[in-house]
């Protein structure tokens, strides 16, 4: 027996207008309400727009963050949605949980939906976990019998036994995200929807966050909609895969092969550059930047455990000998980690053509989303020219014992250092 389907997607686009709300009139207002509510026609002053692409400057007040999705999934079903920042993914999910609607298309979903989209999701910040636990509870409809009966269970999930009558407000994120979740996950919704739960806690909660999805779908059969970076948890907990890019679905299929399509779209847009007259003036031309896995190729994936090169190609055409290239490690919230030169390995720049390579360690750098800063300076003080951002990159998860740690590990770096044991005497 087929199982059911319990959302269905259909021709879903999602277009958002950039600066002021409205039409900027009253009566265009009024006329958009008119033609679509009450007549039913296409929306007068729906524009063409442009699509969500964050690296190009576009010319359009309009842009699409999700166009043309088309998707159906069946009861029990752990469907996981990856993409880079910015691919659409929040936005499909508020549209599923019904806190924004479609700018066009249709979504269908049978049964009760629970949404932990971000911390503290339907929390109200001056009432208590108590209170708020039977304020979720209410929302889904259940009754306080049912709500006491699954009270303790919740508590002890998210390990707040102790702050449970404090306000939420008081919570640090991590209390706040695993309390939302285990809300969530035990109020009995037949739909969970969950958007990065894994960023926040740690590696106990995290092992009981997925063994609990898998428990909703694999034995209550129940169906959850998983969001994540994390791609080991995508491909452990996800059987089927769903990759956004710029607003558009680009796969559909396998969580494996998901995971394998967004990793190397990646690669392809993020870990290499090609410059042509952008970057070239009467002092330099740069002429490209890439970051692949030692000895590879710039299309395959980084992760934790690779030695990194960083390739610069650029050619010098005066005063060699008094500039040099710095790059700056920057970070996802765009603070600087650290700074770094050729010159401090005795590596200077020629007259002409130069290809610098810098070997970042093996497992030096964790998990997550990074840039790097283009210095070329000269005389050690004098910058002559700066491109901040200049490439982006991802480094993702290695291969792990799915037992253990299925998350980033705290801190930007994770060097390797020389341990000895000494023999006691």
């Amino acid at each position: 027996m087929k199982p059911e389907t319990v959302i269905k997607v259909e021709n879903l686009s999602k277009q958002y207008r950039l600066g002021n709300v409205g039409l900027g009139s009253l009566g265009a207002d009024v006329n958009r309400w008119w033609q679509t509510k009450i007549l039913g026609n296409e929306d007068p002053y729906l524009k063409i727009g442009e699509e969500n692409n964050r690296e190009v400057i576009g010319n359009s007040e309009y842009v699409w963050a999700l166009r043309d999705i088309n998707f159906e999934v069946e009861q029990g079903e752990v469907l996981g949605i990856i993409g880079r920042n910015g691919a659409g993914k929040s936005t499909l999910l508020k549209i599923l949980s019904r806190t924004t609607g479609p700018t066009t298309g249709s979504i269908k979903i049978k049964g009760r939906v629970a949404s932990l989209l971000e911390v503290g999701t339907g929390f109200h910040p001056e009432l208590t976990g108590r209170e708020n636990i039977f304020l979720n509870g209410a929302i889904l409809g259940m009754t306080k019998d049912e709500i006491r009966r699954k009270f303790d269970e919740i508590v002890a999930f998210a390990g707040v036994d102790r702050y449970v009558d404090t306000p939420v407000k008081r919570y640090s994120s991590g209390m706040y995200v695993r309390l939302a979740f285990a809300v969530a996950a035990h109020l009995e919704p037949e739909i969970l929807i969950v958007d990065e739960v894994l960023a926040v806690g740690d590696a106990e909660f995290q092992k009981k966050a997925i063994g609990k999805m898998k428990e909703v779908s694999e034995g209550q059969g129940r169906t959850v909609l998983f969001v994540s970076h994390n791609m080991v948890a995508v491909r452990s907990l996800c059987v089927n895969g769903l990759v956004l890019e710029n607003g558009f679905m680009k796969y559909q299929g396998s969580s494996s092969m998901a995971v394998s399509q967004y990793l190397k779209g990646g690669t392809e847009s993020m870990n290499r550059r090609r410059f042509g007259d952008e970057f070239d003036t009467e002092d330099f031309k740069l002429d490209e930047i890439s970051l692949n896995p030692k000895g590879e190729t710039s299309d395959s994936p980084l992760d934790e455990y690779h030695e990194i090169e960083i390739n610069i190609v650029i050619y010098i055409k005066k005063f060699s000998e008094r500039r040099k290239v710095t790059l700056v490690l920057v970070d996802e919230k765009g603070d600087p980690i650290f700074t770094f030169t050729h010159l401090k390995s005795g590596v200077k720049l020629r007259n002409g053509p130069n290809h610098l390579v810098c070997f970042l360690p093996r497992g030096f750098l964790n998990v997550g989303n990074y840039s790097l800063s283009f210095y070329l300076i000269q005389d050690s003080k004098e910058s002559i020219f700066v491109e901040k951002g200049i490439i982006s990159f991802d480094i993702q998860e290695g291969k792990r014992n799915l037992g253990g740690w299925m998350g980033r590990e705290p801190g930007i770096i994770k060097p390797t250092f020389r341990w000895e044991n000494y023999e006691m005497a």
